[in-house]
C-alpha cells in the first residue's frame, strides 16, 4: 500500500529542527508519526538513530539512557517517548551542549502526562507540532475522506468493508490497550459507552450535566472523560467566543469526534447510503469541514472558536489570527442562501470575511464580503494564516 505523500508537514519539521535542539511530533495513535518520521529521516543528511519504546529490545538499550544517548549525533528519534518519561531531564542536559551535536525528534501520543513532562523539563528548547489526519491537500477524494476518515490506513484501504474494519480494530484497540498505557485507570467498557454517546452528540454544545446523569456520576466527572479523550486526539473541543456585544452569549463548548471515519464507526455505519441516511450526517458533514478549514489554514486549537447567542445568531468556526476574524459556516446543501445569522455574525464579529462552505459546485457572492465556497475547492480557495 502506498504511502500518501504528507509534503508540508515535512516542510514543518525540517524547519522545527534547525531551531530547536527538540522537537515534539503528537498525534493519535496510528496517524502516521512513525512514517512521516522515517521520511523525514531519509531525507536528512547524516546519521538518524531510531529508537522504538514499544520494542522491548530498545527499551532494554536505554535502560541507561545518558550512557546510550550522550554519545549520539545526527538525529535521534524516540517513538512512544511517553513509555521512558525519565528521559525527558536528560534531553534537557543534551539540549544544552555547545554546538547541538543531536537533534531529537521524540514522537508521543500527546498523553497529559507528556505534554506536562515535556513543557516543563524542556522549556524554551522544544517546539511542538500536531500531525492530524489526512487532509484535502493530501488525499485527492473528498467523499472517500469524509466517509472513510484520515487515518492513513482506514482511507487506503482496498474496500469500505476493509476501511471499516480497520476502524473497528482500532476502536477496540484504543479503548482496550492504548489508553491504559497513557495513565487512564477507567475502564474500556465505560470509556466505549461515553465515546458512543459523544457521537451521538457529535456537533452539539457539551452538557456535562446530561452526560453525568446518563452515567450516574457529577458533571465534574464526567468532563475528566471529556477532556481525557480530547487529550489523545480522539475529541475535538471547540471552544465558545464571547465578548462584551450587547447579547447573552454561549458559553460551552461544541463537542466532535476527532476523525469523521471512527464517528461513522461509532454510528455502526458503513457505506455512502448510511451515513447520508443517518440523523447525524449533517452534524458530521460539519465537523469534517471544521477540521479540513483548520488544517489548510494551518492554525492552532487556541485560535479557533464557535460562537452562539441565545437569540440563534451562531457561527459554526470563528477563526482568529494576526488582529483579524475570519467566519466559516458549513452548509450540507448545493446551494445555501443568505440569513439574517450570517448577517449578525459579519456585524457583530466584525469579520474580516464569511465563508460559507457547501457540498455543491459553484462559488459565488452572497453578499459583501459572505462568499458561498464549494468544499471540493477548499484548498485551492483557503491559504496558511
Amino acid at each position: 500500500m502506498m504511502d500518501v505523500p504528507r509534503t508540508a508537514h515535512l516542510r514543518r519539521l525540517k524547519l522545527l529542527l534547525r531551531e530547536f535542539p527538540v522537537v515534539a511530533l503528537l498525534g493519535a495513535r496510528q496517524v502516521g508519526k512513525s512514517t512521516l518520521a522515517r521520511h523525514l529521516a531519509a531525507q536528512r543528511r547524516g546519521a538518524a538513530t531510531w529508537f522504538d519504546l514499544e520494542d522491548p529490545i530498545d527499551l532494554a538499550r536505554l535502560a541507561d539512557p545518558g550512557l546510550e544517548l550522550r554519545p549520539l549525533r545526527g538525529l535521534v528519534v524516540l517513538d512512544e517517548v511517553q513509555r521512558l518519561p525519565e528521559v525527558f531531564p536528560l534531553l534537557r542536559v543534551l539540549a544544552d551542549r555547545p554546538r547541538i551535536p543531536a537533534r531529537f525528534l521524540v514522537l508521543g501520543s500527546a498523553s497529559p502526562k507528556l505534554l506536562r513532562q515535556t513543557s516543563e523539563t524542556l522549556a524554551g528548547r522544544v517546539a511542538f507540532h500536531e500531525l492530524d489526519g489526512l487532509g484535502l491537500r493530501e488525499a485527492g477524494d473528498l467523499e472517500r475522506l469524509w466517509l472513510r476518515g484520515g487515518f492513513p490506513l482506514s482511507y487506503l484501504a482496498r474496500s469500505e468493508a476493509a476501511s471499516r474494519r480497520w476502524r473497528d480494530g482500532f476502536i477496540r484497540t484504543f479503548l482496550e490497550q492504548d489508553l491504559g498505557e497513557l495513565g487512564s485507570l477507567l475502564p474500556s467498557t465505560t470509556l466505549r459507552r461515553f465515546w458512543t454517546m459523544l457521537a451521538h452528540w457529535h456537533g452539539q454544545r457539551w452538557n456535562g450535566t446530561e452526560f453525568g446523569r446518563a452515567f450516574g456520576i457529577s458533571h465534574t466527572a464526567v468532563q475528566r472523560y471529556l477532556d481525557l479523550l480530547t487529550s489523545v486526539f480522539a475529541v475535538r473541543q471547540l471552544q465558545p467566543w464571547h465578548e462584551n456585544v450587547g447579547k447573552r452569549q454561549v458559553r460551552s463548548p461544541k463537542v466532535y469526534v476527532g476523525d469523521s471515519g471512527i464517528l461513522h464507526a461509532l454510528l455502526q455505519l458503513t457505506s455512502r447510503e448510511e451515513v447520508v441516511s443517518h440523523p447525524k450526517v449533517g452534524a458530521s458533514w460539519e465537523g469534517f469541514i471544521v477540521q479540513q478549514i483548520i488544517q489548510l489554514l494551518g492554525v492552532q486549537p487556541d485560535q479557533c472558536f464557535h460562537w452562539a447567542t441565545h437569540s440563534g445568531a451562531e457561527l459554526d468556526l470563528l477563526v482568529t489570527a494576526s488582529g483579524r476574524r475570519y467566519g466559516f459556516e458549513v452548509k450540507r446543501a448545493e446551494a445555501p442562501r443568505l440569513t439574517r445569522s450570517m448577517h449578525s455574525a459579519l456585524e457583530t464579529l466584525r469579520l474580516e470575511r464569511l465563508d460559507v462552505v457547501h457540498a455543491g459546485t459553484e462559488r459565488y457572492s452572497l453578499a459583501p464580503n459572505i462568499r458561498a465556497l464549494p468544499a471540493a475547492n477548499l484548498a485551492a480557495a483557503l491559504q496558511p494564516l
